[in-house]
């Protein structure tokens, strides 16, 4: 089965990033937005408790923190993302550093970098009509980070919460 580990913002957040993955993100009905910590992977189900019990460690080992996401950003040429950018990725890069211990050796497809999606898979001139948009637009959210969820998708592409760890306090 596939994995992945996200973060999900504040409500309020989600709601201003699905104001724009409505329309540029064709997952938008799959997922509410979310930052990634580990990009989707296969994992046998016997596999599964020594992962959950290595996740449980690292939010045992993580203090609770806030993210302020501060621009629009984009992965172009690489890839036709758009994103809201974060502010200090410290604590993102640091969380994904615990968790990706248990993965040994394997490398991720990017260099990880904190982002939370807003759109996806546009054609070029999509997406610098869209980038020159929302690069005027004036971005300040915040949200406290508190939990990371393991989640799991479905047959149907969608993806959903198999577990969820709480950072001490």
């Amino acid at each position: 089965m596939k994995y992945s580990v996200v973060v999900f913002p504040s409500s309020k957040v989600q709601e201003v990033a699905n104001s724009y993955r409505k329309r540029y993100d064709p997952t938008y009905a799959l997922i509410p937005p979310y930052i990634r910590l580990k990009e989707g992977f296969e994992l046998e189900e016997e596999e599964l408790p020594k992962l959950v019990s290595h996740l449980e460690k690292v939010a045992e080992t993580t203090a609770a923190f806030s993210v302020r996401f501060h621009r629009v950003s984009t992965f172009h040429p690489t890839t036709n993302v758009i994103y809201f950018g974060i502010q200090d990725k410290e604590p993102f890069v640091a969380l994904h550093q615990k968790i990706m211990e248990y993965f040994g050796s394997h490398k991720e497809n990017y260099a990880y970098v904190p982002h939370l999606t807003i759109g996806r898979d546009l054609t070029d001139d999509e997406l610098k009509d869209v980038v020159g948009q929302l690069s005027m637009a004036q971005i300040d959210l915040s949200t406290v980070v508190d939990r990371f969820h393991l989640v799991y998708q479905l047959e149907d592409g969608a993806w959903s919460v198999y577990q969820t760890f709480l950072l001490k306090k």
